[in-house]
């Protein structure tokens, strides 16, 4: 097991951890994305591109096509980007449009010429290009951005800030790999995009001594000496026998990665493009995130009179979109308070009703309506039968009275059990019925004897409460003596007698069977 790390190593690890946060932190960081329909060499030109700006960027990001800028900008900031670069196709061009985050300006540009990487690869002859130049930013240079005009130092600027700061005093060569070349052209106004790879070699020695010093080791099998390979341009080619000048000689301030390179000496400095390939033409300057005033316009000028009046519309317009803001707050603020306003009201009628509410608790539910005829005594239904039929009652009539126990006030009803065959057949009711369903064979039994069936076939169940008259308006006592006649002029049914028509036995009705809706009494036809 290896030796656990001190204090103090533990204090240094940390304490380079959290500079190289801040130091990520301060770095400007980039998103390249697309907006709207675009081919397959615009999504290609885009992948180069954001290649190009490794590492400080999202390499992988994803867009949707439901996405828009407001999303990217609320991601933006939580991330630390700091510049937009936005392509977009039409029908004629290709677009470029390059953000400053958050507070803009936004750099309109028409993308004239432009080749991906695979087309700068396939015209070289011999290509450098591998991942460990991408771990470092490229280093950027600009060439003719003098004092043309305002727009041509703001662009400059915003290449500047586009990659990270180089302190010329500290920063160290071996994370220079790449570089990016930006030139302005002032007779065309179009600004070239190239993108190279850095190689360092020594100066001061045969090309052959160089093949030496190489990594790749050459093939000397076709020679018969080694002289022929020192020899000064003997079977080189085309570019490695490209003579070294003032233009790209320089003298090494540190020790360089590479066979040969050596502090204090000289080496030239070679590029080799890797690409991709643009250029850009400027079209247009406007403040903020796209949406505010044109600063500079390649193509159309404006006096100052056309100048005024657009600021003028501008802050209209500005002024009538805070006016409507400053309404719906408004609003929302008056409807809150109504809301709470009601809530009140309702709290305030519901504590005026809780004592309300309490008293009719209090009071018998069942008192609203009609008695509960457990209530009712004997000697009250007795009395009322005698005043409506005018005869004395059974003595087994109310049997309600002489139940044992205290009466049941609330709860389900009472169940009700089906008579059993041997009472069906004798016309009994069954003994285990309650004392309401023996008043119902009982309750209208007539003056002369006659049994309920005969003295009220025909009739509705008696209730009480309501007053016993018959349909016609008559008496029940003549009524009772009507059908009484009637009944001993009709054949008597016989409960259990067999229909000699069916055969089978009649079925018991349990007293009169009432027709249809006029009430008629059901006939049993003899044959």
């Amino acid at each position: 097991m290896g030796k656990e790390k001190t204090k103090n190593q533990k204090k240094l690890q940390a304490a380079a951890a959290h500079n190289a946060e801040e130091d990520y932190a301060k770095v400007p960081h980039s998103f390249v994305f697309h907006r709207g329909q675009i081919g397959k060499n615009v999504q290609q030109l885009i992948q180069d591109v954001r290649r190009t700006m490794e590492p400080f960027t999202a390499s992988s990001l994803k867009v949707r096509k439901n996405n828009s800028l407001k999303d990217f900008v609320a991601v933006a900031g939580p991330l630390g980007v700091t510049h937009f670069l936005i392509f977009s196709k039409t029908e004629t061009n290709v677009n470029f449009k390059f953000v400053r985050l958050p507070r803009g300006p936004t750099l309109h540009f028409r993308v004239a010429q432009y080749s991906l990487v695979k087309d700068v690869v396939s015209s070289l002859k011999r290509h450098r290009m591998h991942e460990q130049q991408f771990v470092f930013p490229p280093l950027l240079v600009l060439n003719n951005f003098g004092t043309q005009g305002m727009h041509v130092k703001l662009m400059a600027t915003m290449f500047q800030n586009m990659f990270p700061s180089i302190n010329v005093h500290k920063v160290n060569l071996n994370t220079i790999r790449r570089c990016i070349l930006i030139d302005y052209n002032e007779d065309t106004q179009l600004l070239e995009f190239r993108h190279y790879s850095l190689k360092v070699v020594p100066v001061g020695m045969s090309k052959g001594m160089k093949k030496l010093l190489q990594e790749k080791f050459p093939n000397m099998s076709r020679w018969e000496d080694i002289s022929e390979l020192l020899v000064k341009g003997a079977n080189l080619s085309e570019s490695e026998a490209e003579q070294d000048g003032d233009h790209n000689i320089t003298e090494l301030p540190q020790l360089y990665a590479g066979r040969g390179n050596m502090k204090a000496q000289q080496s030239a400095v070679r590029l080799t493009e890797i690409g991709p390939r643009m250029t850009l033409q400027l079209v247009k300057i406007e403040e903020g995130l796209s949406d505010g005033k044109v600063l500079y316009h390649s193509f159309v000028k404006k006096t100052e009179e056309e100048i005024r009046a657009m600021l003028e519309r501008k802050e209209k317009k500005l002024k009538q979109k805070s006016e409507r803001r400053k309404k719906q707050e408004q609003d929302v603020q008056r409807k809150e308070e109504l809301k709470m306003e009601n809530k009140k009201r309702s709290l305030a009628g519901m504590k005026r009703k809780q004592p309300e509410d309490e008293d009719s608790e209090a009071e018998d539910p069942g008192a609203s309506g009609e008695q509960d005829p457990a209530d009712v005594s004997d000697d009250d239904d007795a009395e009322y039968y005698r005043q409506t039929v005018g005869a004395e009652p059974d003595k087994d009539l109310f049997l309600h009275g002489k139940k044992s126990g205290p009466r049941r006030r609330s709860g389900p009803p009472e169940k009700k059990f089906k008579k059993s065959k041997v009472n069906m057949k004798r016309g009994e009711a069954s003994p285990s019925s309650s004392g309401h369903h023996k008043a119902k064979f009982s309750l209208h039994k007539g003056p002369k004897g006659q049994s309920p069936r005969d003295g009220h076939k025909g009739q509705k169940p008696f209730k009480k409460g309501q007053n016993f008259k018959s349909p016609e308006g008559r008496s029940p006592n003549k009524q009772s003596s009507r059908m009484g006649k009637k009944k001993q002029m009709g054949s008597k049914k016989v409960f259990g007698s067999k229909d000699p028509k069916r055969g089978k036995k009649g079925k018991f009705t349990g007293g009169p069977k009432t027709g249809g809706p006029k009430g008629k009494a059901f006939k049993h036809k003899k044959k």
